[in-house]
């Protein structure tokens, strides 16, 4: 019987304290292996085109070749999948990284006590181990225009405005329900983008942490003809509408004096994730009778396969990223063995293809449209 050989990882981190710390959090785990440690980008990347670790963590501030200079010469030379540790003070530096190529990412505790710092080591473990299943150029290829440098652009006012909100007499929204894990932020931009223009009102649950998720909304603010904002709760099913759930809380749809409007709360003690992608579709489910459109994208583990259910169960069309495309197919692969789903597409074909479904369903699925409360 063949014995599993360790996941091999390059520490990357300037701060003698830190390399020591991520260390002891990967080696505390079986089947992970710290190969060795480098002090600044330079060495890390001879060290990296040398040792060609399977999974590499990163800090972004560092003397001599920083995280980001790393990152573009990394990819071209010695494309390896890296997990960025990121400072919750500095939530815009983990999207530029995501853009230049990062696999995923963990926030480091803004308190170095013994919950925070063991919520850190399960998570970058689970990171680490999720790595090397990333299909390195499968959602990357060079030659597609969504690896452009407008990919995650940085949040400036456009120059095109965004639609107003509309009469209740005259617009209806369609609602969709998105889901993403590990590289959804890119994944969750292109689908946008092909809904650009549409009628339609847009929910979000990409796993990320609290204050990355309103940094996440900021940016697409910027980049989307949509008004995109973390939902608060009480926010109204309005086309152009497109609300993220904010980190560390639960987004839901209800109905409340027969209108359709957001609902924030605190997750429960046996909700694996907050934001769940499953609390969000099943809620979308419910609310909507069915008339919505569930999508799921790259991410890991098996969220939104419940709600995936709750979706088909109520008569919802769902769609869902091929493995083509996808950056880790968990969740997708679990949405697809929940039920018959609508479509299975790569990410370049899901948003047109979804897009068209949407035009041409002349108001299936779709709610009178709200006027934004004063």
């Amino acid at each position: 019987m063949a014995i599993e050989r360790p996941i091999r990882v390059l520490v990357i981190d300037d701060s003698p304290a830190n390399r020591r710390a991520i260390t002891a959090m990967l080696e505390s785990a079986p089947g992970l292996e710290v190969v060795d440690r480098a002090a600044d980008g330079e060495e890390g990347l001879k060290k990296a085109i040398a040792l060609k670790p399977d999974c590499i963590t990163l800090d972004l501030e560092m003397p001599r070749l920083d995280g980001y200079s790393f990152l573009r010469l990394l990819q071209s030379r010695a494309p390896t999948p890296v997990i960025v540790l990121s400072s919750y003070g500095h939530p815009a530096d983990v999207f530029k990284a995501l853009q230049l190529g990062a696999f995923d990412f963990v926030a480091k505790p803004p308190k170095a006590d013994q919950a925070s710092l063991e919520s850190v080591r399960a998570e970058l473990i689970e990171k680490v181990r999720a790595a090397p299943l990333a299909r390195r150029g499968a959602s990357r290829r060079p030659t597609d225009p969504f690896l452009t440098p407008a990919v995650f652009p940085a949040a400036v006012p456009l120059a095109r405005p965004k639609a107003p909100a509309a009469p209740v007499s005259t617009n209806t929204a369609t609602v969709v329900a998105i889901g993403a894990s590990t590289g959804g932020p890119p994944a969750v931009q292109k689908v946008l983008e092909a809904l650009a223009g549409l009628p339609v009102c847009v929910l979000v649950a990409q796993h990320m942490p609290p204050r990355f998720t309103e940094a996440f909304a900021q940016r697409l603010d910027g980049a989307l003809p949509f008004r995109v904002q973390e939902a608060r709760g009480g926010e109204p099913v309005s086309p152009g509408r497109v609300y993220i759930a904010p980190g560390g809380a639960q987004l839901e749809l209800v109905e409340q004096s027969s209108a359709l409007v957001t609902q924030v709360s605190q997750p429960a003690a046996n909700d694996p994730y907050a934001p769940s992608v499953d609390r969000l579709f099943s809620s979308v489910a419910k609310a909507t009778k069915g008339l919505a459109r569930g999508v799921v994208l790259t991410g890991m583990g098996s969220d939104g396969s419940v709600g995936v259910k709750a979706l088909l169960k109520a008569g919802a069309e769902v769609w869902v990223e091929s493995e083509e495309t996808a950056v880790v197919f968990g969740m997708p692969h679990a949405a697809i063995t929940s039920g018959p789903v609508t479509q299975v597409l790569p990410l370049h074909a899901l948003g047109p293809s979804l897009a068209q479904a949407i035009s041409t369903s002349r108001g299936s699925g779709s709610f009178p449209a709200l006027q934004p409360k004063k």
